[in-house]
């Protein structure tokens, strides 16, 4: 008998348990429906047969999936489908009893594994669309569950079919019917049991897909299915019951395979730099960078699958691995390293950039260790990141970890026979340490160097242990042992790549403790070593002949040997090779190969200038910026606040194309632009061997403009700018802005009135009357007063004679004595330049370059290879005031290597860097930037000294010294400990107190010039204070002391002078005072003895030394007056005691030997001159002679600059 009002209540009843899974209440409710709701038979007849098919589930194993087939005696399909077709085909009063029913019919088929039927039997899309499930009211809950049902049937039913592609188009309409899920009305149990299936099944369809290329991760939609699942698991969490680890049903794939895969998805569209795609993008933040928004949804993925992974998973035994997380860790590394490469910038990985995102992994990897056991792939990551955030202290803690484990491994591997999973493969090892030994070379200071060559050892014993590499090109083939042997091969052949760099390692930790070894005799040997090791890198059979690290030191080795054409033919095959299309899509950072070869041109530019050949130095120099094609390429287009700039970046202002608002050096870390700065300073180096100390200083602001645009203004809030000082008081100007640089230094006159340009000027040729504090260039951009006259010494016939020399100190043959050697091969060096560029007459269309002699030649002309060609074109003088010698031309050329052993030319560069980029901190970077901007001013410097503008290089001396004193203060308060004056820490090259000796150094070769030797004494003392190994400190003291022993130099005045004592700038001469422009009026004083009056000897006569003349003064007769001890009184005495001045020669020779034993002075042929003199006073001229033919030898082979400024810490790029 039908009840309306107790029929609704026993249907919101059974719907409630059919939602719920209550099956065991069904069977009642049912029997009540149909007593109270009679034209109801569709739902009860539905609701029965679902009964049954899960009643015959259940008797299923419990670890069996849904889709196992359920066998006809337990599910009799045949007895329950007649039923559920007469009542389908009956229904017309409620359809969605109807659309059940046909759901219904389907899953009967599909448990008893009729598949070919399901399809038949479910609704159609028609039939489903108007139901309107995407309506939130007049739809059950039931059907939308039997909605889902459906779509995951015909979806599964097409997928066994291998119709994957259609399938995911099922699932992908299906998602609509999450409506309500989608919009955070909580769904009861069987609602979300079907909607988890259909979602895991939907995500694992699509990986499938994506694996085997059916589907593409380009497509809009290729993670839709992920972000659904993701959605779906953030929706259930804000319901207040959020999903758990584990399955989350009967039989189903854990949960965290699904994100595992999700995170695989996610992570190929991130390294393959792929567009995000749009579709079903849930809460996913849009942000202008494509990256960012990428990396944003990354990393959520990554933390969810890391949270299931790590609780699900439990600490092994010793005998047990855990696979999963170790590739998970694989896979989050693979991601790191991708995303803190040189292509992806700090903006683009969220507010926290490259070190945030380094320190999230470091954290990964800590929690990933608490689930395994000594596992050493988790420890060499540990080691790599920890490097990569400048924490060197902690990555060789980790490291040390990592071989004590594998040394054990592979011992135990080797004596039970049996290999270990979880060990890292010998070729792991290798390249493992070799990136420990580059990494103490190139960031570690000197006391790394001896970990480094231990390490060295130790590869190179493992590399001895091991079978030949795989030849190049058959790393693919295995070997007939590997294919058919007894058992496992314990160690296999390692690739040729991993060889190369095993022995470029060892050679590179030669190479380094060569440097730093007190042994005289064990740093030939070495370096012979080093050089065998780097040639086996580069063996074309199994090596890697193409590496621009290893060409890189192996040419600075075979510089230091003197071999210069062995290095340069090395260095030019590598500038000359091709590259190739693999490599560009290897590297991803723009110009790569460029700013890789960078360092290479500085090196062949070193190279050329030994042998003397400056104009081609000079355009290798050069060819290191024209290699980028266009200076807004490398600077950008951004204007400079300066009134001076290089043509390099003059030239990017010019165009009137598409300007770039930044350049390449944006993008470059500090030690690319340390590179760049280090190439313009021997770019001044050779300037001013070319046209003189004039024409570098006229340059020099350009190093300071360059130095801002690479690493900013440096500001001091405690300096003032003061543009024109008085003489009395020190100058008060900044290392500030530029403006600040031009006022302190280049705003004031001179000291020294300097001669006209002796060349014609680039803008014309008018001379100008008034003398100038510089010659007139086209940097001269100030207009300068008149001068007071100077007075000039002249000799009897009324020619202009030069002042001498304010003392006889010799020893400064690095500045003095090369420099006349210059001046000498002027004639042969003109010639050469002349014969450096083609004449001829310019063809139409060419490109216009201007060489060094002003000669027009055009483009198609070109440079014919590095030798001389003939021209009927005469050599002209350079323009002066370009600051630069510029050579519009690119350094070519077609001369290939001299031996076999030379790499050819043919193979392309590969500039594969073994070690991450490095984040050091920001108080580190600043120190660095302070350190390379002292360099800057302390060349300088001597530009000015050189120059004879003593008061400008006094100027350069104070800038210098007040960011030494700064960085004193900033290290003084370091309490860490990493910092010391002593050592710069790890990535410092140069320590404070070295930095400190550099400036006192400077100021005493200032005051040798400036005719104040004992003040320079005191300043080379002051050196050797904080830096006892200085060599420049070294060898001007004992010069100074060698002439105190030969009393070439006399002793300082007892009793001041009656007259005024020199003033600064003005220099003693035997029948006047010189003046420089610049300073006060000054008489001529009094020619007094070098004894007071009325005390002298009467068989000697008063000498005084000035310069280099000794002038010869009577001496009025006095009775002898002497000391209780035998010497005569301070005031008396014209020069030492004798035991002062052997005291003076012993010292000079005990300082020149130590420094000509270590790593900075056995090639520094001031040191071995200055040597070679301690030598001759002391009577031992066999030595002596020995001295100074390895002084010969070392001059005929070195730069016009330290080889070891070309790279980090020398050898290493």
């Amino acid at each position: 008998m039908s009840n309306p009002i107790k029929a609704a209540q026993y249907l919101s009843k059974l719907e409630d348990a059919r939602c719920d899974g209550r099956w065991d209440e069904v069977p009642e409710l049912v029997r009540k429906v149909r007593k109270h709701a009679n034209d109801r038979a569709c739902l009860t007849v539905v609701v029965e047969t679902e009964y049954a098919v899960i009643r015959a589930s259940q008797k299923q194993n419990t670890h069996s999936t849904p889709t196992i087939v359920v066998s006809t005696s337990d599910l009799d399909a045949a007895g329950l489908l007649p039923k559920l077709l007469q009542v389908i085909d009956t229904e017309k009063t409620y359809p969605q009893d109807k659309f059940q029913a046909q759901v219904c019919a389907g899953w009967v088929h599909w448990t008893v594994g009729e598949y070919d039927h399901v399809s038949a039997r479910l609704p159609t899309d028609q039939e489903q669309e108007r139901l309107q499930l995407d309506q939130t009211d007049g739809v059950s809950e039931w059907t939308r569950v039997c909605a889902l049902k459906a779509t995951y049937l015909r979806a599964y039913c097409l997928s066994r079919s291998n119709m994957k592609v259609e399938a995911l188009g099922v699932f992908r309409g299906a998602l609509s019917s999450l409506f309500d899920l989608w919009n955070g009305q909580k769904g009861r149990a069987q609602l979300q049991f079907w909607a988890e299936l259909l979602l895991t099944e939907y995500c694992l369809l699509q990986a499938e897909a994506l694996e085997t290329g059916e589907k593409s991760l380009e497509d809009d939609d290729s993670l839709a299915p992920f972000r659904s699942w993701a959605k779906y698991w953030e929706v259930t969490k804000a319901q207040g019951a959020p999903l758990v680890g584990g399955q989350g049903f009967r039989g189903a794939v854990p949960r965290r395979r699904i994100w595992n895969e999700y995170y695989a998805a996610v992570s190929s569209i991130v390294q393959q730099e792929l567009p995000p795609p749009t579709v079903h993008a849930g809460n996913v933040a849009i942000d202008p960078s494509t990256r960012n928004q990428l990396q944003i949804e990354l990393k959520k993925v990554e933390a969810a699958y890391e949270a299931l992974l790590l609780s699900e998973t439990s600490f092994p035994r010793a005998d047990e691995e855990r696979e999963e997380v170790e590739s998970f860790v694989a896979a989050v590394m693979k991601n790191w390293n991708f995303s803190v490469g040189r292509d992806w910038h700090q903006h683009e990985l969220g507010p926290s950039g490259k070190d945030g995102l380094s320190r999230g992994v470091l954290d990964i990897l800590y929690r990933a260790a608490t689930k395994t056991f000594h596992s050493t792939t988790i420890l060499r990551y540990l080691f790599t990141v920890h490097l990569a955030v400048a924490e060197f202290d902690l990555a060789f803690h980790a490291f040390n970890s990592y071989m004590e484990i594998v040394k054990k491994g592979k011992a135990r591997v080797d004596k039970t026979g049996h290999p270990e999973p979880s060990l890292d493969g010998d070729a792991t090892v290798l390249a493992t340490v070799s990136q420990a030994i580059i990494a103490l070379c190139k960031y570690g200071f000197h006391d790394a160097a001896e970990t480094a060559r231990d390490l060295g050892v130790e590869l190179e014993e493992m590399l001895q242990k091991l079978r030949p590499p795989l030849p190049n090109g058959g790393s693919g083939i295995s070997t007939v042992d590997e294919e058919n042997g007894d058992g496992p091969v314990l160690h296999p052949r390692v690739p040729a790549r991993i060889y190369a760099l095993s022995w470029q390692a060892i050679g590179l930790s030669q190479a380094y403790w060569s440097r730093v070894t007190f042994n005289a005799t064990e740093r030939i040997d070495l370096q012979t070593k080093a050089i065998r090791s780097l040639q086996k890198s580069l063996s074309p059979e199994t090596g890697n002949p193409t590496d621009i690290r290893s060409l890189f030191t192996l040419s600075v080795l075979l510089a230091e040997q003197r071999e210069l054409t062995a290095a340069i033919d090395i260095v030019k095959a590598a500038l000359l090779s091709n590259k190739t299309s693999a490599e560009q899509t290897h590297h991803g950072a723009p110009f790569w190969r460029e700013r890789s070869l960078i360092p290479l041109w500085h090196l062949l530019a070193l190279l050329l200038s030994a042998r003397q050949d400056y104009t081609m130095a000079a355009r290798a120099c050069e060819a290191a910026f024209e290699q980028f094609s266009d200076p807004e390429v490398l600077f950008g287009a951004q204007a400079l606040q300066a009134s001076f700039r290089s043509e390099h970046l003059n030239e990017a202002e010019t165009r009137n194309d598409e300007q770039r608002p930044y350049g390449l050096v944006d993008d470059m870390d500090d030690l690319e632009k340390e590179g760049i700065i280090e190439i313009k300073m021997t770019q001044l180096t050779l300037l001013e061997l070319l046209e003189g100390p004039e024409a570098a200083v006229n340059a020099s602001q350009e190093l300071l403009i360059l130095y801002t645009r690479l690493f900013g203004p440096v500001q001091f809030k405690s300096l003032a700018i003061v543009t024109k000082p008085s003489p009395e008081a020190p100058p008060k100007s900044s290392a500030g802005t530029l403006r600040s640089i031009r006022g302190s230094i280049f705003g004031h006159r001179s000291e020294k009135r300097t001669s006209q340009s002796r060349r014609s000027n680039a803008l014309g040729s008018e001379k100008s009357t008034i003398p100038s504090e510089r010659p007139h260039t086209t940097q001269t951009v100030l207009s300068h007063p008149a001068v007071p006259p100077t007075i000039e010494v002249t000799k009897e016939n009324g020619e202009s004679q030069r002042p001498t020399r304010p003392t006889s100190v010799r020893g400064r043959r690095g500045e003095s004595v090369r420099s006349n050697s210059l001046k000498k091969r002027d004639g042969s060096t003109q010639q050469r330049r002349a014969h450096s560029s083609g004449g001829g007459s310019r063809e139409p269309g060419s490109e216009v370059y201007f060489t060094a002699e002003g000669v027009t030649v055009t483009a198609q002309q070109g440079i014919s290879g590095w030798g001389n060609t003939n021209s009927n074109t005469t050599g002209q003088s350079a323009p002066r005031g370009r600051g630069l010698v510029r050579f519009d031309s690119p350094v070519t050329s077609t001369k290939g290597p001299t031996n076999g052993s030379t790499p050819g030319a043919s193979h392309s560069s590969s500039y594969t860097n073994p070690l991450p980029t490095i984040n050091f901190s920001e108080g580190h970077i600043e120190r660095q930037r302070r350190t390379i901007l002292v360099k800057v001013w302390l060349m300088i410097a001597s530009f000015y000294r050189r120059c004879k503008m003593y008061g400008d290089a006094r100027d350069a001396i104070h800038e210098a010294k007040k960011l030494v004193d700064g960085l004193e203060v900033e290290i003084s308060k370091d309490t860490g400990g990493s910092v010391t004056p002593r050592s710069p820490g790890w990535g410092g090259k140069i320590c404070l107190e070295e930095l400190i000796g550099d400036v006192h150094a400077e100021m005493g070769l200032l005051a040798i010039d400036e005719g104040a030797p004992y003040v320079s004494r005191a300043c080379f003392e002051d050196a050797l204070m904080h830096y006892p190994d200085h060599p420049t400190a070294i060898v001007g003291l004992s010069n100074i002391l060698l002439d105190i022993y030969s009393e070439v130099l006399p002793p300082p005045l007892a009793i001041p002078t009656i007259t005024r004592e020199l003033a600064p700038g003005e220099t003693w001469n035997n029948t006047s005072i010189t003046k420089k422009p610049g300073l006060g009026k000054s008489e001529a004083p009094y020619l007094l003895p070098a004894t007071p009056l009325g005390l002298g000897d009467e068989t000697r006569q008063g000498r005084m030394t000035f310069g280099t003349e000794k002038i010869k003064l009577p001496i009025q007769e006095t009775p002898e007056l002497t000391a209780p001890d035998g010497l005569p009184a301070p005031y008396k005495a014209y020069s030492f005691p004798l035991i002062d001045r052997l005291a003076a020669r012993d010292r000079a020779y005990g300082l020149l030997s130590g420094l000509t034993k270590l790593g900075k002075g056995w090639n520094y042929s001031d040191a071995w001159f200055a040597l070679a003199r301690a030598h001759e006073e002391s009577g031992q001229t066999d030595k002596a002679k020995e001295a100074l033919w390895w002084c010969v030898e070392l001059e005929e082979g070195t730069g016009v600059r330290n080889w070891h400024c070309a790279g980090v810490n020398g050898y290493a790029l």
